[in-house]
């Protein structure tokens, strides 16, 4: 990764794009390298600059977002992708996670989340915005309440627990690290070891995982 965070900004709306700019190239660690209105130039600009994180957001013209991010991520070393989602496009949600996304921003978050989730998912790291968490467990996940711990939880050790619980809230490493007063290098290693140890892909994947086994429910 360069110095700066390089960003792609993938919308169809001209004063999103112009808007996420501002936002973004205000922060001394940021750069928007390019901007696309259409899936087609989504993948086209990829290719060109070569973005660390692309903002992509979901409804566009020519080819749509998720359709965009599955081939950005077929291409070798691909950018991290976070997805621009809106309340009323649940069903896409499950689709963008297939497709290889790291994260997801609701358009209306406030610039702070924005910033955040561009910079963590520039350290590898993801943030999904918690309200769409619960609407994606809501949808997806068949509700249940644990009573004790959960079998498949048995291996995480107290601290695992701790991360994972946050996981679920939909913090991000750095959000994570500061509530529990610990450095952020020593939340990586906790997250590492609880995606070894559930035998999943990523930390969304963990957090289906502790909603369907209900422990997030029980915090």
């Amino acid at each position: 990764m360069s110095e700066k965070i390089r960003v792609l900004v993938a919308d169809d709306q001209t004063l999103v794009r112009t808007g996420f700019r501002v936002i973004l190239e205000a922060e001394g660690d940021i750069e928007v390298v390019a901007e696309a209105d259409t899936g087609t130039a989504a993948i086209r600009q990829a290719q060109l600059v070569a973005p660390d994180v692309i903002l992509m957001d979901i409804r566009m013209p020519e080819l749509d977002g998720l359709s965009a991010t599955e081939e950005i991520r077929r291409q070798p070393d691909p950018p991290t992708i976070i997805v621009l989602t809106t309340f009323d496009q649940n069903e896409y949600v499950y689709r963008a996670l297939r497709a290889g996304a790291a994260g997801f921003l609701l358009k209306d978050s406030p610039s702070t989340r924005l910033i955040a989730a561009v910079r963590a998912a520039a350290t590898g790291d993801s943030l999904i915005e918690p309200a769409i968490t619960r609407r994606l467990v809501e949808r997806f996940v068949e509700p249940v309440v644990a009573q004790g711990l959960p079998p498949e939880l048995a291996t995480l050790t107290d601290r695992e627990l701790d991360v994972l619980r946050l996981i679920a809230r939909g913090l991000s490493n750095a959000e994570i690290a500061a509530e529990l007063v610990v450095a952020e290098t020593t939340v990586k290693t906790h997250v590492a070891r609880l995606l070894t140890k559930l035998g999943v892909r990523d930390r969304v994947q963990a957090v289906v995982v502790a909603y369907e086994t209900g422990f997030a429910n029980r915090h």
